[in-house]
């Protein structure tokens, strides 16, 4: 090797490793919605952790505790009772589909537990590979309103919503990283351009969050940097890079928002892009700009470091600004029509009413306060006021939605992890979630050092470090509260490799004075084959798991093949193949709808009846299959009273649905003129 040249070393290729599994993550499974996309992240996290786990399980030192078990097994009571929650489930089939997606999650923060006390020295790489991620990922969803013809040609709307397909999902997605990149500008070790990096790429996650016009992300960011400075020391440093990163990105926010090129739905290619191309200018200087201010502070930072009495002015300004901004706000509301009182009334109003009028999907949105997701709590609500203790079965939401909506919106969440918990799981459920949450809490104050007891003891890297990681979990959980990210695998991966790192850490005082034990070799289990069984169980835990997690999307493969079949005319294999759907997934519809339009197409028309029959059956609280029920029923076996008695049933579960009662009326004329 030439004489200079340095290979990277462990905590670079770690952050490299992380940065490329995240943004892998994010890219492949895109806002977790489509099964194919993300039954493969799944398969794939869940058979890397099982490989991982069991590599930790055999390496890990002999003595010492397992740090973060008491919060893997709170959340693992959760994800088991999601699991069971298939067996009452007014929807089996999405059920199951949720299930798998908690499982995996569950994996996940398993590894991350692990990973936290086999390697304990690699949290720099994760916190890196986080802000590599995150900036990878954004920089993406930029470059497609740069580039719209190449990256976005069939974009509809102006707000930024690559690569989720959902515009909170990616403001949310840069929020995460701009804690990782403020510990990273704000260090004290480390390589010093390495942090000047630090300041074009917070700039980068506040550009992408702005124009992705998404305030409950913001807020969340607020709430997650109000405790990150709260209890990291490195409030000066901090903050430099926050202001000087939010200085670049607010004149280039403000440039896009005025251009109509970058802010109006439904504009055509040609029209969008040459605001795209300025958007890009502008963006590259704001990256250059902000390199060079990074470069300079740092620099000037490590020769000129300020001296204590001018740091503590600073952060006395400081705190002064943040303070004069809510007397500011409430300065404003004084001057307005309502008033001070008047305003805030106002806003409560317009906030929780399910029927007040929501904001435009333009730039104005960011200062406006309506929201539609009052609509979703309300409905949320009555569905668990109907079903308090176990709720209607995972991802029920989506299915009973249509009997207490008001609209014929097509909505699968409801917008909020607390709500959407009590609906689909109950109180029991609900009382589970809390149970993780404070068992995580916990363990996190413990590793953080945010006890009463752990007062006075120091701030080495690592405790900045695994506080960073807590903040991040903060920002991913209250954007939690109002939004559905829970269900997009890149957000949540993200919150929980943190989460999971944090809580296997273990107590701060434990690992602050005593060095990591070593790891144990191949010899040691061979005295010791406790730890190769241990490692065993949970590989073959992993295959089964997947194995299971795979049959939803391998049922909606053979059932596709079967329509294929049906198309080319072989009524006998386009059975065949419906009834092997239906063996791999026994709970959904999908097979046994086809099952029963080959039956009838094969003159079959009492087995087409049974199979519709069947459906009903297993899905009774679901108003589709009563409307393919009464469609045969009235339309191919001519029974308009049977049909009319279908219909009722679906009318009752969705009695906004426009097409459902249009059928129910010419059923129901059939029959009075029958009379």
């Amino acid at each position: 090797m030439p004489a200079g040249i340095r290979l990277p070393g462990p905590t670079a290729w770690t952050a490299i490793g992380v940065g490329a599994l995240l943004a892998a993550i994010a890219f492949a499974a895109n806002g977790g919605l489509r099964l194919g996309e993300t039954t493969a992240v799944e398969i794939a996290l869940l058979l890397g952790c099982g490989l991982g786990g069991a590599g930790a399980i055999l390496t890990t030192p002999g003595r010492g505790r397992w740090w973060g078990f008491g919060a893997v097994a709170a959340f693992a009571l959760f994800v088991g009772w999601t699991v069971l929650s298939i067996t009452w489930a007014v929807n089996p089939s999405d059920a199951w589909v949720e299930a798998n997606r908690s499982v995996t999650y569950l994996g996940l923060m398993a590894f991350a537990a692990a990973l936290a006390r086999v390697a304990p020295r690699q949290w720099p790489g994760v916190l890196a590979g986080i802000a590599i991620a995150t900036v990878v990922v954004a920089g993406y969803a930029l470059a497609t309103k740069v580039f719209p013809g190449t990256l976005s040609a069939d974009e509809l709307y102006a707000r930024l919503r690559a690569p989720f397909g959902y515009w909170n999902a990616t403001g949310l997605f840069a929020a995460l990283g701009v804690p990782a990149c403020l510990w990273l500008g704000a260090r004290r070790e480390g390589y010093g351009p390495a942090s000047a990096l630090a300041y074009p790429a917070v700039g980068l996650l506040l550009v992408t969050q702005l124009l992705a016009y998404s305030r409950g992300t913001l807020l969340a960011l607020a709430i997650g940097l109000i405790a990150w400075f709260a209890v990291v020391p490195l409030r000066l440093r901090g903050a430099a890079v926050l202001l000087v990163g939010l200085a670049g990105a607010l004149p280039v926010a403000l440039w896009a928002f005025a251009r109509d090129g970058l802010t109006t739905d439904r504009l055509a290619t040609e029209l969008r892009a040459p605001a795209g191309h300025q958007l890009g200018v502008l963006l590259a200087v704001m990256v250059l700009v902000l390199l060079a201010a990074g470069l300079a502070v740092t620099f000037l930072t490590a020769r000129r470091p300020l001296p204590p009495r001018t740091r503590r002015r600073i952060g006395v300004a400081l705190l002064v600004a943040l303070a004069l901004v809510p007397v500011g706000f409430a300065g404003h509301l004084l001057t307005t029509e309502r008033g001070f009182t008047g305003s805030i009334s106002h806003a409560w109003t317009t906030l929780t009413d399910p029927e007040a009028s929501t904001p435009p999907n333009d730039p104005s949105r960011l200062t406006a306060i309506g929201s539609v997701r009052s609509r979703y709590w309300n409905e949320a609500l009555k569905a668990f006021r109907d079903h308090p203790w176990r709720g209607v079965g995972a991802e029920g939401y989506a299915t009973v939605r249509p009997t207490y909506r008001e609209d014929t919106l097509e909505v699968r969440h409801a917008h909020g992890f607390v709500v959407q918990t009590l609906a689909d799981l109950g109180i029991i459920g609900m009382a589970l979630a809390l149970l993780a949450l404070g068992t995580w809490s916990w363990a996190a104050a413990r590793a953080t050092g945010l006890r009463r007891r752990d007062r006075g003891l120091p701030y080495p890297p690592e405790r900045i470090g695994l506080l960073t990681m807590a903040s991040i979990v903060v920002v991913f959980g209250v954007h939690s509260f109002i939004d559905w990210t829970w269900f997009v695998p890149g957000c949540t991966a993200i919150a929980l490799l943190c989460a999971g790192w944090v809580a296997g850490r273990g107590p701060l005082e434990s690992w602050l004075r005593a060095p990591a034990p070593p790891l144990r070799g191949p010899r040691a289990w061979l005295r010791a084959p406790a730890p190769a069984v241990g490692a065993l169980l949970v590989v073959a835990l992993a295959l089964v798991t997947a194995w299971a997690v795979w049959q939803p999307l391998r049922s909606l493969h053979a059932s596709n093949d079967a329509l294929a079949r049906l198309e080319a005319g072989d009524t006998a294999e386009a059975i065949r193949l419906a009834r092997v759907a239906h063996d791999r997934n026994p709970l959904s519809l999908e097979p046994l709808s086809v099952l029963a339009v080959a039956q009838a197409r094969a003159g079959d028309d009492q087995g087409a009846l049974a199979t519709l029959r069947e459906e009903v059956e297993l899905q009774p609280g679901n108003p589709e299959p009563w409307v393919r029920l009464a469609d045969f029923q009235f339309n191919r076996l001519g029974q308009p009273q049977e049909a009319l008695a279908s219909l009722e049933n679906a009318v009752r579960l969705d009695p906004r649905d426009p097409e459902t009662l249009g059928a129910y009326l010419v059923v129901r004329r059939a029959v009075e003129g029958d009379g």
